[in-house]
């Protein structure tokens, strides 16, 4: 096959042949109101990033963006089955699970005086001196340590071809956002998220996306930021995301979906209806973004395009975790891979 389309056009392409996943122009509408509404909230700024993960060390510290690339590169498959305990890690007094029960691993392993951040260390940590950095408070351990092992090693070695610096390797893309994703995908194997739909070889790059876009964010708090074309981002197409999408009446699934992730059906990488999930949701993350800068325009006579597809998708995220008790009746699909 040729080079991948990439997301945005993924997305547009798997949308227009999709089976069981459909985006709802009403509900596209709705959330986009919603947004607008919301507009003005602080999760809709880069500051926000502090606020959204308050388990980073200071934006003021080089330690912090050493921090972004660690638990980028293991942030992947923290879903449990139905029935079991979650992993949870309890840090300073707080209990977490999911996503920030690796924030938490990570930062505690450096309050603890383990060089986590470091490009020697990442590279040759091995798995049991990782199972320990990652230990869990109960008997569910944290998913996948051995793959967390191999990308955390890999990502190490890479970084130590630009003198252990994570802030050199990102200065190869040229403050410009789509450089930065081609440069990570290049670099990093196992960021390269892409898979085959209907003949057609298509990306997704959820963990190289949000590495960029945590990265903004984190300089954007430093007063630093200077990375151009953050408009290339699209949402970061996850398990999370496509939830709140649904609850929000902007996707639909099939009967025969929601029957099928209803009994915990899981999903190869790669399945067709996985990439359709995904695919659908970045489409509908485009058409939420078009919807809610033609209201700016109508209402203000500007948009503003600092609210992009990634901000879109940080708030969706948060809002999933927020709203977790109201959309628990809509199944996530399950995945076990290490691209998101």
């Amino acid at each position: 096959m040729d080079a991948p389309l990439l997301p945005r056009e993924s997305g547009q392409f798997v949308a227009e042949r999709s089976h069981d996943v459909f985006i709802e122009e009403e509900g596209v509408r709705r959330a986009a109101e919603m947004l607008y509404a919301l507009r003005g909230c602080k999760e809709f700024t880069p500051e926000g990033w502090k606020t959204m993960n308050p388990l980073a060390p200071s934006c003021g510290s080089e330690e912090a963006i050493n921090w972004v690339f660690v638990v980028d590169t293991m942030n992947f498959s923290f879903w449990h089955p139905r029935g079991e305990k979650p992993c949870t890690v309890t840090h300073r007094g707080k209990t977490y699970s999911g996503y920030m029960s690796l924030c938490a691993a990570v930062t505690r392993a450096m309050d603890e005086g383990i060089p986590i951040t470091d490009a020697t260390y990442m590279a040759n940590v091995t798995l049991e001196e990782l199972r320990q950095v990652l230990r869990s408070d109960n008997e569910t351990a944290m998913p996948m340590v051995e793959d967390r092992h191999r990308v955390l090693n890999e990502a190490g070695r890479v970084l130590l071809k630009y003198g252990g610096s994570f802030r050199s390797f990102m200065a190869e893309g040229d403050n410009d956002a789509e450089k930065l994703i081609g440069h990570i995908v290049d670099s990093l194997p196992s960021y390269r998220d892409e898979a085959a739909f209907e003949g057609q070889k298509i990306s997704f790059y959820k963990r190289a996306q949000i590495l960029v876009a945590d990265f903004w964010g984190i300089m954007e708090a430093r007063g630093e930021a200077n990375i151009a074309n953050m408009n290339y981002l699209t949402m970061f197409a996850d398990y999370r995301v496509p939830q709140a999408l649904v609850y929000l009446g902007a996707l639909r699934y099939s009967e025969a979906l929601v029957k099928t992730l209803a009994e915990g059906a899981q999903f190869t990488s790669g399945d067709r209806r996985e990439v359709e999930i995904r695919g659908c949701s970045i489409c509908c993350v485009e058409k939420i973004k078009t919807h809610l800068w033609s209201i700016m325009e109508q209402r203000e006579g500007k948009r503003n395009e600092d609210i992009n597809s990634a901000v879109i998708d940080f708030f969706l995220w948060s809002y999933a975790k927020e709203h977790h008790m109201e959309m628990a009746h809509i199944p996530i699909h399950l995945t076990r891979c290490i691209y998101y």
